[in-house]
């Protein structure tokens, strides 16, 4: 059976193309163009009948113009010429009356990617569930839920799917698109009753539907996680060494991510500010960014600006090598750009990054969880207290009390705190990262918290 190949984005490139032409023709001295499609499906089952089902569909497209080192973008969800001409007066006019940037521009067209394949990528799967098919399926994580012993309620499971295409042409010579997909499901399970209820949820998302988790293992983990929380009390205070569990683990990777990033830094924003080229991570560990990692919702052939995506390699045996820049990022720096623009239709391109992978270590979560000693494990978060120009961090808490590395009790109703540059510093990695999502990233071990409950 054949592999079923992207749609081609050869309507789309229309529209870019009528958008630059229209800017051209009313004053722009540089513009870029994108256009996007989009169909999403979603449905929502309670009480083992159907809730909620939605379905939207729709075309999007944002024009960019630049004259001299000022900018301006537009955006609409209507592609009639008359409404392509407007955009295009309008944007002139617009970047006419703004402030000068001196770091923006067009890459130049050596700059550019010349070419890709995104079969190899694999990001689109053209199957499209039937609504019926799709409650069925909830029906029966709702059900798998319900029967695990203990559970007293489903919240919610829902299911659904999307798929996207875009087209990107600037007008000195850049052209590409490509499509994406995804599928998801998820069940939120209550343990429990009255003051006594306890809920927590799982769920699994892919490129394909056919690579989408069972629905009866979606519901008994999602039940058998909030059964685990029953008779949850507050740990004591102190300093412990703290566990993330491998479902919220990435975020700790998500600040470092953020304060590398390349409007962060140009702020001075940033806690990482002034370390690179330095030690960040214990040696041993490397993060490293992957945009052509197959099947993955982070992978992209080329970025917002048009520019060839690569590997990168963004934390080395524990130095930080480098930043995440587009080209206004880059220029303000002195430095060049990763391939990081992202954008939408109705702003300029931004710095972020895609698929990263940590380096995992050789221990599996229990046995981390010996190596700890007595501290906490942490399986999901609230709130947040972060300061991104110092590190400082504080979030609530729930998860597990450890002891003699084993389980005691559920935890809840606690706040853990420390400093990011001490907590990156001291990670200790399991081995449980699941590779498909992606930011492949292991439960954590951090040494050093302070954790306040009762």
């Amino acid at each position: 059976m054949s592999k079923p190949q992207s749609p081609d984005t050869n309507d789309l490139a229309s529209f870019a193309e009528a958008l630059i032409s229209a800017a051209k023709k009313a004053g722009a001295e540089g513009a870029d163009a994108i256009a996007v499609e989009g169909t999403s499906v979603s449905i929502d089952v309670l009480g083992g009948a159907l809730e909620h089902a939605e379905r939207s569909e729709g075309i999007d497209i944002g024009l960019r113009v630049l004259i001299g080192q000022k900018q301006a973008c537009v955006s609409a969800s209507d592609t009639k010429p008359d409404t392509i001409q407007k955009m295009a007066e309008r944007a002139v006019a617009m970047a006419k009356e703004a402030p000068d940037d001196p770091h923006i521009r067009l890459a130049s067209s050596d700059e550019y990617a010349e070419s890709w394949n995104t079969s190899e990528l694999d990001l689109y799967d053209a199957t499209e569930p039937k609504p019926a098919e799709l409650e069925k399926i909830a029906k029966r994580a709702e059900a798998a839920a319900l029967a695990v012993e203990g559970v007293s309620q489903v919240q919610a499971t829902s299911i659904g799917f999307g798929n996207r295409r875009l087209h990107l042409s600037t007008s000195n010579g850049f052209s590409g698109g490509y499509a994406r997909s995804g599928h998801s499901i998820s069940t939120v399970a209550i343990s429990g009753k009255g003051s006594e209820m306890e809920r927590d949820y799982y769920g699994d998302s892919r490129t394909y539907f056919s690579e989408l988790e069972s629905p009866e293992e979606i519901g008994r983990i999602a039940g058998e996680r909030a059964v685990e929380k029953s008779g949850a009390q507050q740990p004591q205070t102190g300093a412990f060494p703290v566990i993330f569990d491998e479902r919220i683990s990435g975020t700790l990777i998500g600040h470092l991510l953020s304060a590398i990033n390349g409007s962060s830094i140009v702020r001075g924003s940033s806690f990482l500010r002034d370390r690179l080229g330095e030690q960040v991570l214990p040696k041993g560990l490397s993060l490293i960014e992957e945009p052509h990692r197959a099947r993955t919702s982070g992978s992209r052939p080329f970025d917002g600006e048009g520019l060839a995506t690569q590997n990168r390699m963004i934390v080395d045996n524990g130095i930080l090598t480098g930043w995440t820049l587009d080209l206004a990022t880059a220029h303000a720096l002195g430095m060049q750009s990763t391939a990081s623009a992202s954008r939408g239709t109705s702003s300029p391109p931004s710095p972020s990054s895609g698929n990263v992978s940590l380096t995992q270590g050789n221990l599996s979560q229990a046995d981390l969880l010996r190596e700890m000693g007595t501290g906490l494990l942490v399986t999901s978060m609230i709130g947040s207290s972060i300061n991104p120009t110092t590190g400082d961090y504080s979030r609530g808490a729930s998860g597990f009390w450890v002891e003699n590395g084993e389980i005691q009790f559920p935890v809840n109703e606690c706040t853990i705190a420390g400093n990011l540059n001490d907590m990156l510093l001291s990670l200790t990695p399991a081995n449980d990262a699941r590779k498909h999502l992606s930011r492949v990233v292991p439960s954590l071990l951090v040494e050093g918290m302070t954790i306040a409950g009762k």
